[in-house]
Formats: C-alpha cells, structure tokens, sequence
C-alpha cells in the first residue's frame, strides 16, 4: 500500500512537471511571436570549420577559409537585403558607413601583427562571446610594443552574421584556440614565452585551453594568463536557455532560438543573440569548472601558468563571485593576481546604488590572508574622483594604499561593466572621448540618449552601459610589468 501510495505521487509529480514544461514552452512560442522577423542575418550561417579540420589546419589554412565566409557574406547577406533594410546604421548594407568593409582593417577578421625585430615572446588573443577580434586590438597593440608576436583569431561563429552562433558548438573554439597557439609558437619560436589573454568568453577557452595542457603533451602550455572579465560563472539562465530554444524546432516558431533580435548597428559586435550562444558559452564554464575541480583534487593547479584577471566589480554579464572564489582562490598561494575595479564611491551617487560598494567587496573576498594578491582601484574618498589603489600581498593580513594614480571616475559614471574594461576612453567606437570620432562611422560608446521611454529598439540601460575603461592605461602598465619580469 505504501509502495503504491508513493507510485501515485510520483506519477502526480512528474505530470505536473511535465504540464509546467508544457506551459513554459506555449508562452515562450506565442511570446516570441510579438517580436520583429527574423532578418536575413538571422537565418543564413556561414559554414564554419569543424573540429577536426581545425586541429589539422594551419594559420593560412584558416585565412583562407575566413576569407571565402566573408566573401558568401557578402552575396549571401549584403546582396539580398530588402530595400527597408538597406539603411545607413545596418552593419551588412555595403553603403552603411559602419559597413566593416568599407573600413581600412575589417576588426572581424582574424589578424597578426609582428613587432620591430625578433620576436621576444608571442601572445594568442580570445575574444568573447557575440565579439570579434576588435574588442583586444588595444591589448594587441602593448604587446606588439614590447616585442611580441600577436596572434588575434576570429573564433568560429563571430565577426559574420549573428545566426553563425546559432550552430556552433564550444568544442570549435577551443580548437580554434590550439591552432592560434600553433601559429603564435611558429612565429615567436618554442622557446620564447608563450601568453594568452582571453576576454569574457575569450577568458573561459583560454583557461580551458591551459587546463587541457596540463593532461596534454602535444600542447605547449602558456608561461601566463592575462584574463579580462573572464567567463568563470554566469548567470542561472543560461543553464536553461536551450529549454527556451526548443519551440524553433518548427519553423513558425523559429523566433523562439533568439533571446534578442535587434537591428545590427555595431559593426564589430551582433546585437542579436541566439539561445545557442547562451547554451555553449554555460557548456564551457561548467567543463571548465569540472576541470579546475580534478585538477585540484590530484593536486595539479600548480602546474598551471600565473594568472593575471582584470575584472569589474560590477558585472551583469558574469559572477564576478566565480572570478574570485571558483578561480583565484583555488590556484595555488602567490600563482595569481586580480585587479578589481571598484564602483564609483562618490556621494553624488550614493542613494542611488543598490548596496554600499564596501558591503559589496567585504561579501565578494574571502578575508584576508589570500592565497593570491588583490588589487582594488577605488576612489580616494567618497568626495573625491581620484582613484588610489589598495594592494593586499598573497599570504598578507595588511592593506597598503598607494599614491594617487592621476587617474579619475568621470563625474557622471557609476561604475564600469562587463564590456568596459578592454578598452580605453578614446577608443573609436567605445570611448567617452573618442579618437578619431569617425573612424567607424559611429561613436556608441559617447552617445548621450535622451527622450520618450518605449521608442527605441533598444533598451535604455543597453545605450548607457558604460563602454570603455577610465583605467585603462593603469591595466596595461600592469600587463606591460608582467611581460618585463620574465626578462623579455
């Protein structure tokens, strides 16, 4: 009897699961109906390398199939646009001034750049998820400076159409990864340094890609991470994004494979985003987060190279909880550093934030001792826009605090985000001040949007997102140090 009581509520539990699952799946269809068509730059998708021809290619080899995606791009997308879409803000009409081939370098593309003389080291750069290789071309541009070799790779999916990301699977980037670590050796030499910087998602594949070097003996493991906002952990909704998915099985609803469609008027990043960019990139932190667990439990993170991350204490994209306590505070004591932008502390903000950025830090690190060095950038005192830096050595109970850097909040900014910080505040595109104002036909970053709510295509917080980073220069003099105490 009881056996048969327990049989019943089980079968009660599963229906009523499954009319719940049933629920969720006829509004998320019906939703995505009330939303605009799927353009043509939704529903072509450009034929990617496959795994296995990835490992088996070479840096021309990638070149030269990158350059036929974008030449189908343009006959396939560009050259059918309907005339309401051929307008001077979409990125795929050929008349557009934000059209990327019109530029004098496309940023979608991948790219290298040599440094005067011998190479003294060669990095790999990652760019992160919907991006292209533009977002590192600042952090390119420093390390071609100090003698490096740079090798910027589009990872499969990017830089085209944002319906390249509806198929794509997370295993190609990380293949994608070991080939643009082929080239940069074969450039730099085996026996110089070896550094990847990896940026949001860029971030996750290039700590996957070390993870992978400690079980591989074919791959040549990094001398450093440099890693900003790195894809650690995200949110909760990804983990169910490809449930949201599921009703584009039937080609009325094929709506349902986006979480966003908007008009593509950034010329270097999709505005759109596919369920599936959201299924691979959870899929790639949770096989990160399991490596980083058995290579803890066999006692071989410190095999690992040093890492550097660069990471907003504000950050709606990933957790910046995960940066801390799923990374650095598992590596091994002195292997690790984080610098961490602190959110404006200035009065003039304060009864507007949701939490007390002291509260927020004090909850965000373990107390001190750490086992990795913590350097926080935050405003000189709640009246005061000049930023200090308060410096916690690995393995130190004391806090020390720098001079002032010369460096400032800007007075109308609460805080940076999860897309500032690769870039500096004269970036082109990105900038607050940016240098040349029309280098790309358009200056998102210093927009000043005023108006009426509900008439935009996009939403307010996306346009007042901030863009670029206030301490840029501080970020790069900091990567500049680490590639000088190798003795490059």
């Amino acid at each position: 009897m009881a056996l048969r009581r327990v049989w019943t509520w089980t079968r009660r539990g599963v229906a009523l699961v499954l009319v719940a699952l049933l629920t969720l799946l006829v509004v998320r269809a019906w939703d995505t109906q009330r939303g605009p068509p799927l353009e043509v730059w939704h529903t072509y998708i450009p034929e990617e390398l496959a795994v296995e021809a990835l490992d088996r290619a070479n840096w021309d080899d990638y070149l030269a199939h990158e350059a036929g995606i974008f030449r189908d791009l343009v006959a396939e997308v560009s050259q059918k646009l309907d005339a309401d879409d051929q307008v001077p803000f979409n990125r795929y009409f050929t008349a557009s001034p934000i059209y990327p081939g019109g530029f004098a370098v496309d940023w979608n593309r991948s790219y290298t750049l040599d440094p005067e003389g011998e190479p003294q080291g060669a990095v790999v750069l990652l760019h992160g998820l919907t991006d292209s290789p533009y977002s590192l071309r600042h952090v390119a541009q420093t390390y071609q400076a100090e003698g490096f070799a740079v090798v910027a790779i589009r990872l499969p999916g990017h830089g085209t159409v944002p319906a390249g990301l509806l198929k794509v699977k997370w295993p190609e980037w990380t293949a994608a990864a070991r080939l643009a670590v082929r080239e940069a050796v074969g450039r730099a030499g085996p026996d110089k340094p070896l550094h990847i910087v990896g940026f949001s998602n860029g971030g996750a594949i290039a700590l996957k890609y070390a993870m992978d070097a400690v079980d591989r003996d074919d791959l040549r493991q990094a001398d450093q991470l440099v890693l900003v906002s790195p894809m650690v952990g995200i949110t909760a909704f990804a983990r169910f994004a490809g449930i949201a998915g599921w009703p584009a099985v039937f080609p009325r609803w094929a709506k349902a494979a986006w979480i966003a469609i908007i008009p593509e008027f950034n010329p270097f990043k999709y505005n759109s985003f596919p369920v599936n960019g959201a299924r691979q990139s959870h899929q790639v932190t949770m096989a990160l987060q399991a490596d980083l667990r058995r290579h803890e439990e066999a006692g071989r993170l410190g095999v690992l190279p040093p890492v550097l991350t660069f990471q907003s204490v504000v950050d709606f994209t990933v957790s910046t909880h995960a940066v801390v306590n799923t990374l650095h505070a598992r590596l091994p004591a002195g292997r690790s550093e984080i610098v961490l932008f602190d959110a404006n502390r200035s009065t003039k903000f304060g009864p507007l934030l949701r939490a007390d950025p002291e509260t927020v830090l004090t909850r965000l690190l373990p107390p001190a001792p750490r086992s990795f060095t913590t350097t926080i950038l935050t405003n000189l005192g709640p009246d005061r826009l000049e930023v200090v830096a308060r410096i916690s050595e690995a393995g130190s109970t004391v806090e020390t605090t720098t001079e002032p850097l010369g460096l400032f909040y800007p007075p109308d900014v609460f805080s940076l985000s999860h897309v500032a910080v690769p870039f500096p505040v004269t970036d082109s595109l990105y900038g607050l001040r940016p240098e040349p104002e029309d280098e790309f036909g358009v200056s998102l970053g210093a927009m000043a949007t005023r108006g009426e709510r509900g008439i935009l295509v996009v939403s307010i917080d996306a346009l007042l997102r901030m863009a670029s980073n206030p301490f840029f220069d501080f970020m790069m003099a900091k990567i500049s140090s680490v590639i000088r105490a190798e003795g490059v």
